[in-house]
């Protein structure tokens, strides 16, 4: 599998050079550019889980979640300057709910039909629990109603605060996890064996930086064929946002949290699915808010009332789920069933 991916690079990059100047057709071209982005998003996750071992599960976790929003992050902003704020705000929420019902709905699911239970730092939980109430339910639903009952300018105003808090808090919450209150809250021994690194820290950080140049280039001409292709399927910009940008941004990731399930690492697991949508929600979004104001589209935060209805509901059930610090397949399988009603309703849209 690892070969394959490494030939796709190889391949998927020059004809992404190729096929733009003998003018391919923008739907051959969006399967090419997608196949290459998840290709090297691949190697963004070997590498950040390299890193893991030699730093630590916690920050090995949150590098991945980062580096896997990178490529969500380069994507959206990209699209922002083209203008396409809807396909934006769709990306952002189908990486939340994505990452929220689908990975940790995956992982969930794999790791419980190997063990017959699975624990998790129930502290943790908490603390995500907290911080997914205040970037999806509080700051996302609140400008949406503002909106409604303001100007457009006034509606701009309160985003740009709200982005500029949630920024300021994420901060908060990496000082309070990673600094002030480390080693506070113990995680649970998930095993005794000695994991050995794929690569060396230095061979990790070159392939983690080449495979984000890789990334920003193949990114920016995805963004390019998101029209035609909606036309050619009878897609419409939310499903393309919610649901393709979303599984294309973050196949690094996916691939991550599925994994450590498997391995029964379900601390490293839940930092990657969970931990990412608290980033995306608190910080990816924030920041592509602030962007977009460089970009002459300022973006207001204000979501549709599906997109906002799905992220709020994606939360709160994965609370419920979570809080206890306990999993099965069964509620893996409880958290795709959710993303596959969504993921219709997105498609019907």
């Amino acid at each position: 599998m690892q070969k394959f991916f490494l030939i796709a690079i190889i391949i998927g990059i020059p004809l992404s050079f190729l096929g733009d100047f003998l003018h391919w057709s923008h739907n051959l071209m969006f399967a090419i550019y997608a196949a290459t982005i998840i290709a090297l998003a691949t190697f963004m996750g070997r590498s950040t889980e390299s890193i893991a071992v030699h730093v630590g599960e916690r920050l090995g976790g949150l590098l991945n979640a980062t580096f896997g929003n990178a490529v969500e992050l380069i994507i959206s902003i990209f699209a922002l300057k083209v203008g396409y704020i809807s396909i934006v705000l769709a990306s952002l929420t189908g990486a939340v709910i994505g990452n929220l019902l689908l990975v940790c709905g995956l992982s969930f699911f794999v790791g419980g039909l190997k063990y017959k239970r699975q624990k998790f730092n129930v502290h943790d939980s908490r603390h995500n629990s907290g911080l997914l109430m205040m970037g999806v339910i509080i700051a996302f639903v609140f400008p949406h109603i503002f909106a409604s009952q303001t100007t457009h300018n006034n509606a701009m105003v309160l985003s740009v605060s709200v982005a500029v808090v949630l920024i300021l808090l994420y901060m908060a919450a990496l000082l309070f996890r990673l600094v002030t209150h480390r080693g506070v809250y113990p995680n649970i021994e998930e095993g005794t064996e000695h994991e050995v690194a794929e690569w060396t820290k230095r061979k990790s950080f070159i392939i983690l930086l080449l495979s984000t140049i890789g990334v920003a280039f193949v990114s920016e001409k995805l963004v390019h064929t998101f029209e035609t292709v909606a036309e050619s399927f009878g897609w419409s910009e939310v499903f393309i946002g919610v649901i393709v940008v979303a599984i294309v941004g973050n196949a690094a990731e996916h691939a991550s949290a599925i994994w450590m399930a498997y391995k029964n690492k379900m601390n490293a697991s839940i930092e990657i699915a969970i931990g990412s949508s608290i980033q995306i929600a608190m910080f990816v979004t924030p920041v592509l808010v602030l962007l977009s104001l460089t970009f002459g589209n300022p973006m207001p935060l204000v979501f549709t009332v599906p997109e906002l209805i799905a992220m709020v509901l994606a939360a709160l059930l994965t609370i419920i789920i979570t809080n206890d610090g306990d999993s099965n397949w069964f509620e893996g399988a409880t958290l795709l069933a959710a993303y596959a009603i969504m993921g219709i309703g997105f498609y019907l849209i």
